[in-house]
């Protein structure tokens, strides 16, 4: 389990991260979500020890990870791939960590067949490809058999058999009892991985929800019907808080009612429906949508950078 409380870290003028608090527990997998620049990161090497809080405290399995007698069993991290000494090998860098942490032999090569990475285990890592690099962080991460795992960013570079291999293992990893934290910035993936999301926009928290709560929480609500008689439909359902757009025939699209009362009024008034379905919002368009007032930069759109050469072509005229 991991528990932050009131956790703050400035920089100078800068606060990185504001007084976050939320715990995330063992048995499921948990998202980290957030713009670039939100604090994920900042956060992480908080929990890890590695960066210390201005103010606020991090427990890890009920103490402050900096205390554990046997850090590796007590929690594993990934926060940076490319954090191994080059002219070392796969094999020979975890077995560095092994020695220095208490780790049996045996479990290096344990950790390299559960990756696979048995057929570099000993070439050096300097000649690792970007997802060979994210397997053998999440190696280490793994090395000590840690009851708290997380991961930043760990599908960086793989391939879509090495996501998949990624998501099952966070998966089983969580089924067997262990906490699971994972950041990433591909939506699609952390939908069908996470079953809980603790998303924070300029460092501080915007939700800590289920999955399907997050996505609930910025649907539109849209009930869209698919009928022959789309005109008489329409009529009887548009009211005060009810509004109909038809974007083509035979279909509407039904705002401040929900599926069940659309059926009914279709029902009571021998309407014919062909079909009926609520229009629910993706995981990344609840994301846009809950954090595009905390993102630090915007690229602009094709319709603004068409306006700015317009304006700049009549200013050289």
């Amino acid at each position: 389990m991991i528990e932050v409380t009131g956790l703050t870290k400035k920089y100078g003028d800068k606060t990185a991260v504001n007084n976050l608090t939320f715990t995330v527990q063992p048995g499921i997998v948990t998202g980290f979500l957030g713009p670039n620049g939100a604090g994920k990161s900042t956060t992480m090497r908080m929990i890890a020890g590695l960066d210390a809080p201005t103010s606020g405290s991090v427990l890890v399995n009920g103490r402050p990870y900096r205390n554990a007698k046997a850090p590796m069993a007590e929690l594993g991290t990934l926060l940076e791939a490319k954090a191994v000494h080059t002219s070392r090998s796969a094999f020979n860098h975890l077995l560095a960590l092994a020695q220095t942490n208490g780790v049996p032999k045996s479990r290096v090569t344990d950790v390299i067949d559960l990756v696979g990475l048995g057929e570099v285990a000993k070439k050096r890592t300097g000649g690792f490809s970007l997802g060979m690099g994210q397997r053998l962080g999440i190696a280490s991460a793994l090395l000590g058999d840690p009851q708290t795992i997380i991961l930043d960013e760990p599908i960086n570079g793989l391939d879509p058999e090495g996501i998949l291999w990624v998501r099952n293992l966070l998966k089983g990893l969580a089924a067997e009892g262990r906490t699971v934290f994972v950041s990433s910035h591909l939506m699609s993936e952390m939908s069908q991985t996470a079953q809980h999301l603790v998303v924070i926009g300029r460092g501080e928290l915007i939700a800590d929800v289920d999955e399907a709560a997050f996505v609930a929480m910025a649907s539109t609500n849209v009930v869209l019907v698919r009928t022959p008689q789309a005109t008489e439909l329409r009529d009887l359902l548009i009211g005060p808080d009810v509004s109909v757009s038809s974007p083509e025939a035979g279909l509407l699209e039904v705002h401040g009612l929900n599926a069940e009362q659309i059926g009914d009024v279709a029902f009571e008034h021998h309407l014919r429906l062909h079909g009926l379905a609520v229009q629910e919002a993706s995981l990344e368009e609840a994301f846009m949508e809950m954090t595009r007032d905390t993102v630090e930069f915007h690229a602009q759109t094709t319709e603004e950078n068409a306006g700015r050469h317009q304006v700049g072509a009549g200013e050289v005229r």
